[in-house]
């Protein structure tokens, strides 16, 4: 699972409003907890009627989530996604319910960004191994790829509950999409156990539902594209969702020029039209797919794509530095004072 990072600040303006409250007449309870899940330090606020509720909804957040890791982790071996990957070119694999959902959701995010979001690139994104060296493979390694990350040739029968990838060597990972997904199943389950509001933040990819026992709303920052510890600008939520995909996270520079992790399907190249892409969006599912396949269709189709969704909403930051903001957004967006 990939880190997807908003600001470093974010969890610091989420942490300081979630120990706000007020005195009233039966006060809410709001009960905090961390753990490392997913590959990434996992936050849960919930806020509720008594502790032993709030407690309650926590629990069933963070089991809920360590749930589908077990079932979309490619680190895990024995996983669903694994199997189906370890099977590739040869047999369809027998999914739950859960993983042919985000995988029919993946497709589906890949349809609207024409392809940007695509959860076959894994073995491009090998190839270029940004984590772990300033490797640049060379036009004709990604020439013999390019049959391993075509996405229609994932193979979904969903009355036989089956998973296929057609070609040996083809290889899914959800992680551009998976913890915007684990977030929206954290919160249905804290609901179902009585919580009235809360946080489920996955790194970068949060989401909120209800507000603060004062009736104010959830507050986060989204990190600076090129300012290390700086925010970019902050944001109020209301049962929402947010994620961030930026060329900050995973890079090395050569001869003057940034290389990361977000790969255009169409090149295997890094896509160069964007610095940072934000999604607003009702469901984690959506926002977190959609910031990778915005930030690859580039910061004008992008915006135009994001203008036609309904409750949905984005600050794109392009390849030289300019901020550009979705109309329903520019209303609730605090920007910091820009500086280049």
């Amino acid at each position: 699972f990939r880190l997807n990072v908003l600001a470093i600040g974010a969890l610091l303006l989420f942490a300081l409003s979630a120990c706000r409250t007020v005195a009233l007449s039966e006060p809410p309870i709001v009960v905090k907890r961390a753990q490392m899940q997913m590959g990434t330090i996992v936050q849960i606020t919930a806020v509720a009627p008594t502790e032993a509720v709030a407690q309650q909804a926590v629990t069933a957040g963070f089991q809920e989530i360590h749930r589908l890791e077990g079932l979309l982790s490619t680190w895990i071996p024995i996983s669903e996604l694994s199997r189906v990957n370890e099977a590739a070119g040869r047999e369809p694999v027998k999914v739950s319910p859960e993983t042919m959902l985000i995988l029919k959701r993946s497709i589906e995010m890949a349809g609207l960004t024409e392809g940007g979001f695509n959860i076959a690139i894994g073995p491009a994104v090998d190839a270029w191994k940004v984590t772990e060296e300033t490797r640049i493979p060379d036009e004709a390694e990604l020439v013999r790829l390019k049959p391993l990350v075509d996405l229609s040739q994932v193979r979904l029968d969903e009355q036989a509950g089956t998973a296929y990838l057609a070609k040996p060597g083809m290889r899914v990972d959800v992680g551009g999409i998976g913890k915007g997904f684990a977030a929206d199943r954290a919160v249905a389950v804290m609901q179902a156990t009585g919580a009235i509001a809360g946080v489920v933040a996955l790194s970068g990819d949060i989401k909120t539902f209800g507000k603060m026992p004062d009736g104010s709303p959830f507050l986060f920052g989204i990190q600076h594209p090129r300012k290390e510890g700086a925010l970019l600008a902050r944001v109020e939520l209301r049962d929402e969702a947010i994620s961030t995909a930026g060329d900050y996270e995973r890079f090395f520079i050569r001869d003057g020029v940034r290389y990361h992790h977000i790969l255009d399907p169409a090149t295997l190249q890094p896509a160069r039209g964007c610095q940072s892409v934000t999604v607003v969006a009702r469901e984690g599912t959506v926002a977190d797919g959609l910031d990778t396949g915005i930030f690859v269709m580039g910061p004008d189709r992008g915006m135009e794509l994001v203008e036609r969704l309904p409750g949905v909403e984005a600050v794109i930051v392009d390849s030289q530095g300019e901020v550009r903001v979705s109309s329903g957004l520019k209303d609730r967006l605090q920007i910091e004072t820009p500086r280049r």
